[in-house]
């Protein structure tokens, strides 16, 4: 885990900037973002290759150039909500993904992030929670492709370090990206988002699953077809859970849960 410095992507592959850059704001504009847009610039540029449950997204435009892009998401439980502020979990929102270019100066980041906050909260979201994930990936052939990092952002900006998220097995793909356990049951059932998530194990390999008879014979069973695949092109890695970061956004709004140190550089993953 790297925190002298800040990290960016493009293509998704990491770089890094050197803390104490300072950006020139007036070449920066932040503005709303058509959920269509955001989720090109996330899969094109993140590590992870994946697109979450957009709720709100914004764009950090520099002299008209499209540079990062912050996505507000719904998780995949509201407990993950609701755990941390009092209300509805659709009075507040995750920070599913935080993606800038590597052009972007060191400090672009907490300034981004900022400018987003001022608009949920004039929207009326109650909170935001942010994970930071520290433990290491590497790919099939041992090759790091994702180094963990701390949440060196959400502590620069004065966030709430509640602990961890929940642990968890992830199933590594032979890239070194995580096919989530939310993808995995979607295909299982073929619920809505399932045939993307199936696109990404036949990218790797598998075969496509067929939803109907045809010549070559029956159809799949989606649960058999999903276990065979995952087993077959996936690895198991046990996560700790991920570092769970809260801003309240409202002034009469708190955490419900206690805040602790910020983890730093050398803390176990």
């Amino acid at each position: 885990m790297i925190t002298h410095v800040c990290q960016r992507w493009r293509e998704r592959r990491d770089s890094y900037r050197p803390k104490g850059e300072t950006i020139v704001t007036s070449e920066y504009e932040v503005s709303a973002l058509p959920t269509v847009e955001a989720k090109s610039f996330v899969l094109a540029h993140h590590y992870s290759g994946t697109f979450p449950a957009a709720r709100r997204s914004f764009a950090l435009h520099r002299r008209g150039q499209l540079v990062g892009v912050a996505v507000f998401s719904h998780p995949a439980s509201n407990a993950v909500l609701t755990k941390v502020f009092d209300g509805p979990a659709k009075e507040s929102i995750e920070l599913g993904r935080f993606v800038l270019l590597d052009e972007v100066p060191a400090n672009g980041e907490t300034w981004f992030l900022a400018r987003t906050f001022e608009a949920l909260r004039k929207e009326g979201f109650r909170g935001v929670v942010a994970f930071s994930d520290p433990v290491p990936r590497t790919d099939g052939d041992g090759k790091v492709v994702f180094t963990g990092h701390i949440g060196n952002i959400y502590q620069a900006s004065n966030a709430i370090f509640t602990g961890r998220g929940g642990a968890q097995i992830m199933r590594l793909l032979p890239d070194g990206s995580v096919l989530s356990a939310r993808a995995i049951a979607k295909i299982k059932a073929m619920d809505q988002g399932w045939l993307y998530a199936s696109k990404i194990l036949i990218e790797h390999g598998a075969e496509p699953l067929r939803i109907g008879a045809d010549l070559f014979g029956a159809a799949d069973d989606p649960r058999v077809w999903t276990e065979r695949w995952v087993l077959a092109l996936t690895r198991p890695v046990r996560h700790p859970g991920n570092w769970r970061y809260v801003f309240p956004l409202q002034r009469k709004v708190k955490s419900k849960l206690p805040a602790l140190p910020y983890p730093k550089f050398g803390a176990r993953p």
